[in-house]
Parts: C-alpha cells; sequence; structure tokens
C-alpha cells in the first residue's frame, strides 16, 4: 500500500467527524447564500436537522460537558479500541463538576458586584431626598443585590436589617451583612445611612479590586499548567502525523497500556499539586 493511501485513510474518519461536528454546529444556518444566488439563481434552502437531531444539539450546548462522549467515540474509532469510550463516559461527571464550580464562582462575583450596586444606588438615593426603604425599593427595581424577602421586609414594614442578614447567607452576597449593620445602626441611632452606605461600598471594591489582582497574579501558573496538561496531547498528534501510531502502541499492547495509566496518573498529580498550590497562595 503506498505512502499516498495510507496517509489518506488515516485521515479520512478525521476529515468526516470534523465535517459533521462542523454541520453540527451551522445547523439550520444558510451556507455561502450570496455565493449560492449568484451561481445558480435558485432560492437559498435552510439544512434543518430532525427533531431528536436539535435536541442533541441543544444539550450539548447547554451541558458542555457531554462532548466528552463524543470526543471518547472519536479516539476509540482512531485508535481501535473500546477503552476511551469508558474513559470518556468518567470524565463527563468530572468536567461538569469543575464547570458547576466555574459557574458558581462567575455567579458569587456577579452577586458581590450587584451588592455594590445596591449600596450605591441606594446612598444615591438617600442623598436625592429618598426614605431608606423608598431608596432600597427603588434601588432594587434596577440593581439584583437584594433578595426577595429583603424587598418583601421594606415594601410591608418588616424587619429589614434582619431580611439583609438572612439575605448575606447566599454565597457571594456577604456584603449585605455590612448593609444591615448600617441599617440596624441608623434606626436605632439616627446615624447617617448613606455615609454608612459609601464606606461599605468602598470595602467591598476593595475586595473587589484584591480578588482580580490575585486572579491576576494566578493567571501564569494556571496557564503554564493548562499548557502542561495539554502538552502529551500534542505528542499524540505529532506522532500520528509522522506514522508513528501512538494509538495503536497505547491501545493495543501491555507496555502500552501500562505507559498511559502512569502517565495519566502523573498528569492528574501534577494538575492536583498545581491547583492546591495555587490555592494556598490564593
Amino acid at each position: 500500500m503506498s505512502t499516498q493511501l495510507m496517509f489518506f485513510l488515516r485521515v479520512l474518519p478525521v476529515s468526516l467527524c470534523a465535517g459533521a461536528a462542523a454541520w453540527l454546529v451551522t445547523a439550520g444556518r444558510p451556507v455561502l447564500p450570496r455565493a449560492r444566488r449568484m451561481l445558480t439563481g435558485a432560492p437559498v434552502r435552510r439544512a434543518r436537522l430532525p427533531e431528536w437531531g436539535r435536541v442533541a444539539v441543544a444539550r450539548l450546548r447547554g451541558r458542555p460537558e457531554w462532548w466528552c462522549l463524543p470526543v471518547g467515540a472519536l479516539i476509540a474509532v482512531l485508535g481501535h479500541s473500546w477503552l476511551p469510550l469508558p474513559v470518556g463516559l468518567l470524565a463527563v461527571p468530572l468536567v461538569g463538576r469543575r464547570l458547576a464550580a466555574r459557574r458558581r464562582t462567575r455567579e458569587e462575583e456577579r452577586r458581590g458586584l450587584a451588592v455594590i450596586a445596591l449600596c450605591g444606588a441606594v446612598a444615591g438615593g438617600l442623598r436625592a431626598g429618598q426614605q431608606p426603604t423608598e431608596a432600597l425599593l427603588a434601588s432594587a427595581a434596577s440593581e439584583r443585590g437584594a433578595g426577595v424577602e429583603v424587598l418583601a421586609a421594606a415594601r410591608f414594614g418588616g424587619d429589614v436589617p434582619q431580611a439583609l442578614r438572612r439575605a448575606a447567607r447566599v454565597s457571594g452576597a456577604d456584603g449585605l451583612k455590612g448593609v444591615a449593620a448600617c441599617w440596624q445602626v441608623a434606626a436605632d441611632g439616627g446615624a447617617g445611612l448613606a455615609e454608612g452606605l459609601d464606606r461599605v461600598a468602598a470595602a467591598l471594591r476593595a475586595e473587589h479590586r484584591r480578588r482580580e489582582e490575585l486572579r491576576a497574579e494566578m493567571a501564569g501558573p494556571r496557564s503554564t499548567a493548562l499548557l502542561l496538561a495539554v502538552l502529551p496531547l500534542v505528542g499524540l498528534l505529532i506522532g500520528s502525523a509522522i506514522g508513528a501510531a501512538p494509538l495503536k502502541v497505547l491501545l493495543h499492547t501491555p507496555a502500552g497500556l501500562a505507559c498511559l495509566a502512569l502517565g495519566a496518573a502523573l498528569e492528574w498529580a501534577g494538575l492536583a499539586w498545581t491547583a492546591r498550590i495555587v490555592g494556598e497562595a490564593a
């Protein structure tokens, strides 16, 4: 068998899978409509997936961790082995947990920024002559830093500081504890609520700035760890390109399976060690 034919047979499955993935991603969109009209004069027809295909694509877009399954299937096809299939299945909850943690972090960050905006909006309303409850209700209509219980307490004459303390139990909304303290002091002693909220907002902004600086300082080590984690995949691609057939060696020989298990263990240990170092530094 000639070298060109062997290369064609090796590249063909990858090309077919890449084309199928591109078609799934762009399904339902017109493909070069202007060029098609210029060349054929025919009306543009949109390619549509069947119902089950649209449901599958929607779920894959909403849950990125499920892409581990088609990736595992692709590696299984290329390596002519069933081992990547259970590995891809096991990777789904691990990747999902990681993505869920990132979503929780972003949500906590959003809540913290909303509390800062709420403090500024309430302080501005107080300086404009509004009553505290009026300023809270007016600012909560545009800034989502307060919960439903806080708004209900402000609207119907409830215990606003206590409602703020309960709302502060939500992760990321810890700044509401300071708002509750300022509200309690202003209600009991007649102290200026606007000045207290300004101080709370300034402290929360400083804390947010500190976290941003820490995240920027940790970006370098995280990028280095990610690069080192991706290097084995680059090695597999280079080996496949030069005809060394690394997947065949790793998945069909005892020495290859041992090397694969050892490499996966070392990869996991390196990532865990890096994550621990970054966590301790943070």
